[in-house]
């Protein structure tokens, strides 16, 4: 196993980190698609397949829709994002998930205290009602947009829209709901009860482990398209592009639905770029999303505009 270290750049946006995957994934997925056939074992299968060969044994498991070789993998990944984001991730069932548990720590919300505390000229408080009125002399007194933008961006997941009109009246509410929790605390309230007082904008991190089948057949055709929301999309192009650099004979081919879709009618499939590039062009008639085929090209831009490159 091995890993990568580039993620998100944004404080304020979702991050995913590809962190460690079985080397060979690649090769045994397209051993494994050569072994429903062949007489051979396994062993001597993968020791004399070529680069070639591996890159046209997964071809044909994607365009024919052959997943069950695609199983034979495992890419594990930290995303850092919002609770409202977490809560679609874990939809995906063909996965395992480890998550940061708010019942026993505040760790990104005392980031936020204490970049707060500076800004303010105070000591980073250590009592929960310090904290709070710490959080409430910011909120009042915490004019300019970017400051409170690096503040807030400690404990929140910020969405583009809000940065984009500049809205400090927003980041103000997630302080004083901030402030509100620990005023909470400091009332004898429990860390599990507490937190109910918190917005879904609450950054929580979870550690992922999803193999191929589900990264290309269900996660990244689902939550790369343009119809889905916005963070998540975020999440699912950046984790794309990082498994494109880690195993591309398999990964090249990942895409939204209409991708996954177009190339399983197609007797060669083509990649992500070749479509955004013009290079290939769409023949269904229309994608799942029910949007028609001259504009599929328009909307698979735009998600992927929308989305870190």
């Amino acid at each position: 196993m091995s890993g990568v270290a580039k993620g998100g750049s944004c404080k304020h946006l979702p991050q995913a980190r590809l962190i460690a995957w079985l080397d060979q994934a690649d090769s045994i997925v397209a051993s494994a698609a050569k072994l429903t056939i062949s007489p051979k074992d396994f062993t001597e299968i993968l020791e004399s397949l070529s680069s070639d060969k591996k890159d046209s044994w997964i071809r044909e498991l994607v365009s024919r829709g052959h997943g069950s070789p695609l199983e034979h993998s495992i890419y594990v990944f930290e995303v850092v994002c919002s609770r409202a984001c977490s809560h679609q991730l874990v939809r995906h069932r063909h996965a395992s998930y480890s998550q940061l548990s708010q019942r026993y720590s505040d760790k990104f919300l005392r980031k936020l205290v204490e970049k707060t505390s500076a800004l303010v000229n105070s000591l980073v408080p250590e009592g929960f009602a310090d904290t709070a009125r710490v959080l409430e002399k910011a909120e009042n007194s915490l004019k300019d947009f970017n400051t409170l933008l690096d503040v807030v961006s400690e404990a929140y997941v910020i969405p583009p829209a809000i940065v984009e009109i500049r809205d400090a009246w927003f980041l103000k509410q997630l302080l004083k709901a901030t402030a509100t929790y620990y005023r909470a605390l400091a009332s004898q309230v429990p860390y599990e009860d507490a937190r109910y007082l918190l917005p879904q904008a609450v950054k929580t991190r979870v550690l992922v482990s999803m193999n191929a089948r589900e990264l290309l057949e269900v996660f990244l055709p689902l939550r790369m398209c343009s119809r889905a929301q916005w963070e998540i999309r975020m999440v699912a192009w950046e984790l794309r592009n990082q498994l494109v650099k880690t195993h591309p004979a398999i990964f090249s081919y990942a895409g939204p639905r209409c991708v996954l879709l177009e190339n399983r009618v197609r007797s060669n499939p083509c990649n992500l770029n070749d479509y955004l590039e013009g290079r290939c062009s769409f023949t269904i008639q229309r994608c799942p999303e029910h949007v028609p085929n001259n504009k599929i090209p328009s909307c698979l831009r735009s998600a992927s505009i929308n989305s870190p490159s």
